[in-house]
């Protein structure tokens, strides 16, 4: 059994690097990641301005 699980795994392994392409797996990420930290930040100033705001009157 283990004589078996080596190049299996080196097999898939090998599948993966073909089929996976890591320079659109990083940038989906940094995009998702640029989005998520403008939306933050402008919810961040939303609410400051609100609490701004409430603090005048």
């Amino acid at each position: 059994m283990n004589t078996l699980r080596f190049p299996l795994s080196a097999a898939l392994l090998v599948l993966l690097t073909f089929s996976l392409s890591s320079c659109d797996a990083i940038g989906t990420i940094f995009k998702a990641g640029a989005w998520t930290g403008l939306i933050g930040v402008f919810l961040l100033v939303l609410l400051l301005w609100f609490i701004v705001r409430k603090m005048r009157g």
